[in-house]
């Protein structure tokens, strides 16, 4: 036996982190300090949307990606939720339209204006309402517009049907609080992750559970889909409380098929997977390195390439969609790190180094590693509209005779002609009488359930003075109507009316 450690050969062996110039960084940004465990920052090739420290509701910014640099104190926020904003997605196939979800049970749809906010925004186009506790986590379907799918702390998942607002399915599998939901290449599955230990395999469109892992000695806290290698990859914890990720077979989610032990920290391992390039970027919260690695279909599956180092520590990233990266500077990922104590956040772009020639310098490299075969990218035009689904509950159609053909994969384009390609989508929010949402008594329009236990007592305190006001009220008009009655008996008592 050889002593030689084994050694495989990777085109992204030396993929570096290059930060962005102070000039490029966006100063002077009060982020949130809530410790609910999600990025609070989203990116797309336009906007650049943090969450914000706030009082009295939640808010976020919304900056253009070109306007870097020092945040005017009194920069116009969208502020229109009554408690703390959780979670932040844009839609992928419109870069203006953002939704958001906060501990005010409310999910919201915002159209920001061409060239960001002028000033506060309060008005959503769109709000809705479902769940009976706070909404902790939104994603949007990656090939179907105008879904959205929620999941909230009344352990239910939603699926919202935009152009008529309602929500058009409920997935009621779950046990406790959903952490993580993952969606397939074409959007046919789900993964989900939940504070009872178990991963799930979830069909949106029936609602019915192909898979469940019970991990005991893996509790799983987030899961992605791994493109179409049919794998999923988990972070989480061991029995040792040491981080660690593990890879599973979709179709058979009895036993992983690797665990790797990362380190002995207790920070979130936030996994993000690049399916052109195959490269897993793990990024734990309040670390200040981000580890990459590449995966491949044979053993040993997951090879270690390389990390990224920092001082500062990061709360959350945000990621550029691939249309939105410079290709032509060897560019094949890109995250927005969000530094609390600094009130920063830095662009960091991986980079594949390669010898370019002055030129072939600032063009369109077919050759280079980070392309797929077509040199194509997933555009921003949907597969598929909602108004063109035979189920409107999630990306697939119910013929199963023309599955095949009717199959809603991701809609390509090619990056060599500046991958500028104008989405054609207009949001068009439907036109809803306002009504009551009333669950388990409460009236969703209007009255926020509390959130704290402080808050529950005083709304306790509060309507115990409301009764005691409506029983001197009642009580006062009981003795009015007896003064009246007697009144009515003497005036028909009176010798006058004989």
């Amino acid at each position: 036996m050889s002593w030689r450690p084994t050694y495989r050969s990777s085109k992204f062996r030396n993929v570096y982190g290059k930060v962005g110039s102070r000039e490029h960084c966006f100063d002077g940004i009060p982020i949130t300090k809530n410790v609910h465990d999600n990025h609070f920052c989203a990116v797309n090739a336009k906007f650049l949307a943090i969450v914000t420290e706030s009082a009295g509701g939640g808010s976020f910014l919304v900056i253009p990606v070109t306007q870097s640099g020092r945040l005017d104190p009194h920069y116009p926020k969208v502020c229109g939720h009554q408690g703390n904003v959780l979670d932040i997605k844009w839609n992928p196939f419109m870069d203006n339209i953002i939704a958001s979800c906060s501990e005010d049970s409310s999910v919201r749809i915002w159209e920001i204006p061409e060239g960001g906010l002028k000033r506060n925004m309060t008005e959503a186009v769109l709000e809705l309402y479902g769940h009976s506790r706070r909404v902790g986590l939104i994603e949007w379907h990656p090939t179907t517009s105008g879904i959205l799918f929620s999941a909230g702390y009344d352990y239910k998942i939603l699926i919202w049907n935009l152009e008529i607002g309602e929500p058009v399915k409920m997935i009621d599998c779950h046990t406790d609080v959903v952490l993580c939901m993952s969606f397939n290449t074409d959007g046919s599955l789900v993964a989900t992750s939940c504070k009872d230990k178990k991963l799930r395999v979830i069909e949106p469109r029936s609602g019915r559970v192909l898979q469940e892992a019970n991990c005991k000695n893996h509790k799983v806290n987030r899961v992605v889909f791994l493109g179409n290698m049919k794998r999923l990859l988990t972070t989480g914890v061991s029995r040792w409380n040491t981080r660690q990720v593990a890879l599973w077979d979709q179709e058979d989610l009895s036993m992983p098929i690797i665990e790797e032990e990362i380190d002995g920290l207790s920070g979130l391992l936030f996994p993000f997977y690049d399916a052109d390039t195959h490269m897993l970027y793990l990024a734990g919260k309040g670390d200040g390195n981000i580890r990459y690695y590449e995966i491949s279909t044979e053993k040993p599956y997951l090879q270690y390439l390389m990390e990224f180092r920092s001082p500062a520590p990061q709360k959350g990233l945000g990621v550029m969609p691939k249309h939105g990266l410079d290709v032509a500077s060897c560019e094949v990922f890109r995250f927005y790190k969000l530094v609390t104590l600094k009130g920063l956040i830095e662009p960091i772009s991986m980079i594949v180094p390669r010898r370019v020639s002055s030129s072939r310098r600032r063009k369109y490299q077919p050759s280079m590693p980070s392309q797929n075969p077509l040199g194509q990218r997933s555009s921003k035009e949907p597969a598929m509209l909602v108004s063109q689904l035979a189920c409107s509950c999630c990306g697939c159609c119910s013929r199963q005779s023309n599955a095949r053909r009717y199959h809603c994969f991701p809609v390509l384009m090619s990056l060599k002609e500046g991958y500028q390609r104008p989405s054609k989508l207009v949001f068009k929010a439907p036109v809803k009488e306002k009504k009551s949402v009333v669950v388990n008594g409460i009236d969703l329009l209007e009255n926020v359930p509390p959130r704290t236990e402080n808050e529950l007592l005083r709304m306790f305190f509060r309507q115990q003075d409301e009764l005691r006001r409506l029983k001197d009220e009642l009580t006062q008009k009981d003795i009015k109507i007896r003064q009246l009655e007697l009144e009515l008996n003497n005036l028909r008592n009176s010798p006058n009316n004989k």
